[in-house]
């Protein structure tokens, strides 16, 4: 409803309009996430500052990234956290992608939340989690953290995550981690419910 626009907030919509890519407005932003409008008028800001072009390469991201983890490896990480992220699958992530997700991860409900992580864990989108994408995940994290975080971190200590794992989770031990295990598994184990929130601290 134009008519109830503040300056401001026209003038937010304009500067909207004026990047390369053009995103859809602030209202529809309002309604598709939990952040208030001013909210997202600080967060826009942020990005067009990063990004002025209005979208972030997957190189650009992981140099964003990379500033947060300045002890470890991030690269790999922020390339499966990119595919999260890019929702449209197009290399990628708009101004709208990136608040959808934010928005998920920080404001969202638990299952938006198991759900999103599934998403990142099934790497190839195929709605099962392998050994091998959880292997790679765990691996990237641990390589993100750093020698500093984990000083006298096993080597295998990735695999016994992963082992751990699909112990919980697959239930009728065909190899792979369905949706609905990973819901059902999550959502009845209190230290998995903690652990979520460690999950919004590496994001």
């Amino acid at each position: 409803k134009a008519s109830a626009r503040t300056h401001g907030s026209t003038a937010d919509d304009e500067e909207l309009s004026a990047v390369r890519y053009r995103p859809e407005g602030l209202d529809p932003l309002v309604q598709k996430t939990n952040f208030s409008r001013r909210e997202l008028q600080v967060l826009y800001r942020g990005f067009k500052n990063e990004c002025p072009s209005g979208v972030v390469n997957e190189e650009t991201f992981k140099s964003i990234y990379s500033q947060f983890f300045p002890h470890g490896d991030s690269s790999m990480y922020a390339h499966f956290l990119f595919e999260a992220f890019d929702t449209r699958n197009n290399g990628s992530v708009t101004f709208e992608d990136f608040v959808v997700s934010l928005s998920i991860i920080l404001r969202g409900s638990i299952t938006d939340k198991l759900n999103w992580a599934f998403n990142l864990y099934d790497l190839n989108k195929d709605g099962c989690v392998t050994r091998e994408e959880m292997t790679e995940i765990m691996h990237s994290i641990y390589d993100m953290m750093g020698k500093y975080t984990y000083p006298c971190m096993e080597d295998n200590a990735p695999k016994e995550h992963v082992d751990n794992f699909f112990q919980k989770m697959d239930k009728n031990n065909d190899g792979v981690v369905t949706i609905e295990e990973f819901l059902e598994t999550c959502q009845k184990d209190e230290s998995i419910m903690q652990s979520m929130h460690m999950f919004d601290s590496v994001i």
